[in-house]
C-alpha cells in the first residue's frame, strides 16, 4: 500500500469517527439529589437554638414563630392569664410544674416539635414516628379510614391516616385527650390536626400544621416546623423513672429532689 493511499484511508477513518454520534451523558439535573417521598432517618428540629439561619440565601430559612391560638373571645382571657402566670414564674426562676414534671409525654401535636431527635420509619402500610423524649411512638396508617370523632378512643397521639398528594405526605389526626394540650390551648374532642409534610432538600423537610376546632377556635391555627437530618445520630432510651422534679403541693411550682446518701 502506498503512503498516499494509507494517508487517505486514515483521514477517512478519523472523519468517520468524528461524525459518530456520542453517547449522551446524564446531566446533574437528570439525577435527583434525593427521593422526595423518603422521610426515613433521624431528624432534629431546625434550627437548633444555637444555630443561625436565614442570613445566607443558601441556608434553609428559619420558620416563622408559632402564633397564639385563635381562641374564641370567651376562652382568651383565661389563656392570657395563664400565659402571664407562666412567664412571670419563669422570669422569677420559679417555673410552674408541667407535664414533664409528672413524666407525662407531649402527645400530639407537640411531639412533632422535635424537642429531642425523632426517627421516621416508612413501610408500605404505615409511617412510624418515634420521638426520643418519653419514647413516644406515633403510627400513621396509609390510605386508611379515620374513625368518626365520637368513636375515636382518646389518646396522647390519637388516630392518624396519611396519603400522598404528589410529593406531599398529607396526614389527618383525631382523638386527642382533652388534657393533652399544645401551648396550653384548650381543645375539644372534635379537634382535628392536619399536616402536610414535604422534603425541602436531601437534609431538610418541613411540616405545615393546621389545627381546627370549631368549639374553641375562631378559625384554623397554622404554623410550620422544619427538621434537619442527623445521619449519624443513634436514638437513646428515655425513661422518666429517674426524674428528680416534683410539683410543690402548695405552690404548684417545680422543685428538685435532693438525693441524700
Amino acid at each position: 500500500m502506498s503512503r498516499a493511499l494509507a494517508t487517505a484511508l486514515l483521514a477517512t477513518a478519523l472523519a468517520t469517527a468524528g461524525c459518530a454520534p456520542k453517547q449522551s451523558e446524564p446531566t446533574a439535573a437528570a439525577k435527583p439529589a434525593f427521593d422526595a417521598k423518603d422521610f426515613s432517618g433521624t431528624w432534629d428540629r431546625y434550627p437548633l437554638p444555637t444555630e443561625n439561619s436565614g442570613q445566607d440565601p443558601t441556608v434553609v430559612p428559619r420558620p416563622e414563630p408559632i402564633p397564639p391560638p385563635p381562641l374564641k373571645a370567651e376562652f382568651m382571657p383565661a389563656w392570657d392569664a395563664e400565659q402571664k402566670k407562666i412567664n412571670e414564674a419563669n422570669a422569677a426562676g420559679e417555673p410552674i410544674a408541667t407535664g414533664y414534671t409528672h413524666c407525662i409525654p407531649d402527645g400530639m401535636p407537640a411531639m412533632m416539635m422535635a424537642m429531642f431527635p425523632m426517627e421516621v420509619l416508612q413501610t408500605p402500610r404505615q409511617t412510624t414516628i418515634i420521638q426520643e423524649a418519653y419514647n413516644q411512638v406515633r403510627r400513621i396508617y396509609l390510605n386508611d379510614t379515620l374513625p368518626a370523632v365520637e368513636d375515636a378512643e382518646p389518646g396522647f397521639w390519637g388516630h392518624s391516616t396519611g396519603k400522598w398528594e404528589g410529593n406531599d405526605f398529607v396526614v389527618e389526626t383525631v382523638g386527642i385527650k382533652e388534657h393533652v394540650r399544645f401551648r396550653n390551648a384548650p381543645h375539644s374532642a372534635a379537634m382535628r390536626i392536619h399536616e402536610r409534610m414535604r422534603m425541602i432538600d436531601a437534609d431538610h423537610f418541613e411540616n405545615d400544621v393546621t389545627v381546627e376546632d370549631p368549639e374553641f377556635l375562631t378559625g384554623p391555627w397554622k404554623w410550620k416546623w422544619v427538621y434537619q437530618r442527623r445521619p449519624n445520630y443513634k436514638m437513646y432510651e428515655y425513661v422518666c423513672e429517674d426524674n428528680r422534679e416534683y410539683a410543690d403541693p402548695v405552690t404548684g411550682k417545680a422543685r428538685m429532689r435532693i438525693n441524700k446518701r
